[in-house]
């Protein structure tokens, strides 16, 4: 199913999704229509433009790909499925998200990975392939941030309040020295080799956006994991 998006509410733009039996739908001329493909369990959205507000919004197993930028609280939420976006996001990406991948090529904004958490099998990942805003993985319970940080401006590849509050998950960070002003509940790791769940995290990325895996994958990179002995730990874990 093809749709053109010019001029169209986004309650019909929505509505045409959802109602249709296509697997696979295109969507041309977004801009600015929010909620698509919230909620959805199944079918291959591809999007052409700049979608609004909470793009996969509760997202539960369907995939959404992006040629653009996104703007705020995409993937809030969602369960699982995969959001790529050939562009930059907005502030919020991941917000509270349970489940399923979020690849974005360009830059996030403020609070990136807010309350993301796990259950059991269910493991939620965000990339970043360039730079992250402040409060990035704030009050982190679970799953994995990388920050790629694909510029050569030599500017941090994180805001300030990185891990603000962390108790559970990790964040990945491409870059050869330790960011300034990290918050006590952060504890930092220099790795000599990454993990096999954060190799395969961008090696995703890299082919979901033609990148060349083996200039990533044998960069150095610095994760940040709970402190065991910080406040929040206690706070929101039974040890």
């Amino acid at each position: 199913m093809n749709i053109d998006a010019t001029n169209l509410h986004f309650a019909d733009l929505n509505a045409a999704v959802r109602d249709t039996s296509d697997q696979e739908i295109v969507i041309e001329n977004c801009i600015g229509q929010r909620y698509i493909g919230a909620g959805l369990s199944e079918k291959h959205i591809e999007i052409v433009g700049t979608p609004g507000n909470a793009l996969g919004a509760y997202l539960n197993g369907a995939v959404v790909r992006v040629e653009g930028n996104v703007q705020e609280a995409t993937g809030d939420t969602m369960n699982g499925g995969a959001i790529v976006v050939n562009g930059s996001a907005g502030d919020a990406t991941g917000y509270a998200m349970r489940g399923g991948t979020i690849l974005v090529h360009g830059d996030v904004g403020y609070r990136c990975g807010i309350h993301m958490k796990a259950y059991r099998e269910s493991k939620p990942a965000i990339v970043i392939g360039g730079r992250a805003g402040s409060f990035l993985g704030e009050y982190q319970a679970g799953g994995t941030i990388v920050v790629l940080g694909n510029h050569a401006d030599g500017k941090p590849i994180i805001g300030n309040f990185c891990g603000t509050g962390m108790h559970g998950g990790e964040i990945y960070l491409r870059c050869e020295d330790v960011p300034p002003l990290l918050p006590a509940q952060v504890r930092v790791e220099r790795l000599s080799v990454l993990p096999d769940d954060a190799r395969s995290l961008i090696g995703a990325w890299c082919g979901a956006f033609g990148e060349d895996a083996a200039e990533y994958l044998s960069a150095q990179y610095i994760r940040l994991v709970p402190n065991s002995a910080n406040p929040y730990k206690q706070m929101y874990t039974d040890n």
